[in-house]
């Protein structure tokens, strides 16, 4: 007698100790929904409630989740990896050698750390399981049944070459969309074919967050209609009864828009992109990497402080010649390094560009001053925030007044940046969630100060491109 979703959820020999109480019903209406089980009496309603559908009457191929923070989705995806990689059999399906992969995507290698943990404290708390593991790392479980459990970071390169059952795509609404160099919908396109040879199922997981990307538009296309892509949206509190409404409530009250995506699982309609792929190409000139410093120009320079520690120090030098702003080198440093040698470093470019004064953001207080004065270069506090930068740079970028070296990271981090309104009606522009933008804001701040100034003193003579790593 084979083992199904429910038995997993409700059998105490199982994991019935932690599923099979009155808090997870939605999600086993949800789960024996999805696996073309019947529900039981308790489970209907709550499934019409969350997927707009009638009662399953077979199962689904694709699941998209959209459920709110603390709503019980990595618990949920753990207990779905351990399903499918210790109940089914699918050793007659795979050549000599073969090994069946559940596989869990997610953003970034510390977010797919911490939906590993879940999964192999399923397995560590059942002994049964327990038995079956024949070898353990940090990213990986291989089982005795020819199955193995893998988390990986969302890349449409690295999933490729797998035979797998089942793919989990955590936190999806947090993947980079269409402008990124690893979109999400190519990285489902590029695992979609690994799933053919099991029959295998994607179950894809998150809160939502703003209205673009593959969770929209799954749901904007598939909640609430019949077929074998099955989407379910719900608040934090009808999957996790026991989360506190107070935490909802004091989170509305901080912040309404940024609270409704979170625990009332709706998309924001609040967060726009800034500026397409298509306008930074437009303005980008290929195989440019760096201009060197031209005779009778005057060169102008932003900076963006870091101390070293998390986020890269970037240099900006721009010049203006006629009505177009040219950006003439970039530069960025990762953490760790010395504050001190990195303006030192910086200190020599900016001398080489006749530039003794730069501006910056007002990161730091006096630290960054301080450190140009030794060289004796003016650090002056620019006289507007980041937010402004970018929406000033943007009709300069849109009328092609623009020109760009070729970098992939200047590219992503402008194609990154989001427009958010606020209760009082206003825009401002900043990176999305655990992206960067420290180098496209040196970019945008160069880019308005040269503007902003006096015309270059005699027409841009085209250097020779200058061989510099590219950034």
């Amino acid at each position: 007698m084979s083992v199904t979703i429910r038995d997993a959820m409700t059998d105490p020999a199982l994991f019935g100790d932690q599923f099979g109480g009155d808090s997870f019903t939605a999600w086993r209406a949800l789960l024996a929904g999805f696996y073309g089980l019947d529900l039981e009496s308790g489970e209907v309603d709550a499934w019409r409630k969350i997927t707009r559908r009638p009662a399953p009457t077979s199962a689904a191929d694709e699941l998209w989740l959209v459920v709110g923070r603390r709503g019980g989705k990595s618990q949920a995806a753990a207990l779905l990896a351990v399903f499918e990689a210790c109940f089914q059999d699918f050793s007659d399906q795979l050549a000599p050698g073969e090994r069946a992969t559940v596989m869990v995507l997610a953003a970034d290698r510390k977010q797919a750390r911490s939906a590993f943990r879940y999964i192999a404290g399923l397995i560590e708390s059942n002994p049964m399981l327990a038995r079956l593991v024949q070898r353990q790392d940090s990213e990986s479980i291989d089982l005795a049944n020819r199955c193995t459990i893998e988390v990986h970071t969302a890349s449409f390169r690295a999933v490729r070459g797998y035979t797998t059952p089942l793919v989990i795509a955590d936190e999806v609404a947090f993947w980079r969309a269409d402008d990124s160099a690893n979109p999400d919908k190519e990285i489902l396109n590029a695992i979609r074919p690994a799933m053919a040879t099991l029959g295998g199922r994607l179950v894809a997981l998150s809160s939502p967050y703003a209205r673009k990307g593959e969770l929209w538009e799954h749901h904007k296309r598939y909640f609430g209609q019949p077929g074998g892509i099955l989407v379910a949206q719900a608040p934090s509190r009808t999957m996790n009864p026991t989360l506190p409404a107070r935490l909802v409530e004091r989170a509305m009250q901080r912040d309404e828009a940024s609270a409704r995506a979170e625990y009332l699982a709706e998309f924001r309609s609040d967060v726009e992109a800034f500026i397409t792929r298509e306008v930074v190409e437009s303005c980008t000139v290929p195989a440019r990497i760096e201009l060197p410093p031209a005779r009778g120009v005057d060169y102008h320079a932003f900076t963006d402080p870091s101390g070293g520690s998390r986020d890269a120090w970037t240099l900006g030098i721009a010049h203006k010649d006629g009505d177009t702003v040219i950006l003439d080198a970039l530069r960025s440093r990762k953490p760790p390094f010395s504050p001190a040698g990195v303006v030192e470093e910086f200190a020599g470019l900016l001398s080489e560009y006749g530039i003794r004064e730069v501006t910056g953001d007002r990161y730091g207080g006096e630290f960054p001053r301080e450190l140009f004065a030794n060289h004796g270069i003016t650090y002056t506090t620019a006289d507007r925030p980041r937010s402004d930068l970018y929406r000033d740079t943007l009709p300069l970028m849109n009328s092609g007044r623009v020109e760009l070296p070729e970098s992939e990271v200047l590219m992503r981090q402008f194609t990154g940046l989001e427009r958010r309104t606020t209760r009082a009606g206003k825009d401002t522009i900043d990176h999305g969630p655990g992206q960067h933008d420290d180098l496209a804001n040196s970019a945008a701040g160069a880019i308005i100060t040269a503007n902003g100034k006096p015309r270059s003193r005699c027409g841009f003579l085209l250097p020779k491109r200058r061989l510099i790593p590219r950034i």
